[in-house]
């Protein structure tokens, strides 16, 4: 299987990806980090989706999409952190003045999980953040020593998984997520 990894262009295949099956759910759509907190709680149902709609259509795309042939199998959600709540959350500082980037949801399609695709996916959103003139990029996933992450709260990867992908802690935080803390992982860029 090869996997190819390119900019979140497609709206339908964001959709696929981040999207409810009913377009009325009030569901996240990758919004919650990537939006200031006000207009991600102003935003409902149908809105949400609109909002990814724009986002696809700026210059610079909303993250990466995986794909094994023409079939999308992967998001991860990668923007300037300046960009994003990350900006201005309490809970995961910054770790100094560096323009960096944030990666902070890793997704694989149910029946393609297992496969490696989310190593595919980080390599690909380092990539891409690399090639955009990024000096940095961060994580933020749990360090769960082993142990199992329970699926709906693993979008935000372990720390092997970035260690694996040549980043190194940094910094811990005070974010919890299914009971294990969250550490602050960074890739050197430049």
């Amino acid at each position: 299987m090869a996997i190819e990894v390119r900019p979140a262009t497609v709206f339908a295949d964001v959709a696929t990806m981040v999207g409810p099956k009913n377009p009325d759910s009030n569901v996240c759509w990758c919004l919650s980090y990537r939006l200031p907190s006000k207009e991600n709680l102003a935003l409902a149902r149908r809105q949400r989706g609109e909002r990814v709609q724009q986002l696809v259509r700026e210059t610079l795309a909303p993250g990466v999409l995986a794909y094994d042939g023409d079939e999308v199998v992967g998001w991860a959600a990668v923007h300037p952190r300046a960009d994003t709540s990350f900006a201005t959350n309490r809970r995961i500082p910054h770790v100094d003045d560096v323009d960096v980037w944030s990666l902070w949801c890793v997704r694989v399609r149910p029946g393609h999980r297992g496969q490696g695709i989310s190593h595919s996916l980080v390599a690909g959103a380092v990539d891409f953040a690399r090639a955009s003139g990024a000096p940095a990029i961060e994580a933020y996933p749990v360090d769960n020593g082993g142990e199992r992450v329970d699926l709906t709260m693993a979008y935000v990867g372990t720390r092997s998984l970035f260690e694996r992908a040549g980043f190194s802690k940094a910094a811990d935080t005070t974010s919890v997520i299914n009971g294990f803390p969250r550490v602050i992982m960074r890739l050197e860029l430049t």
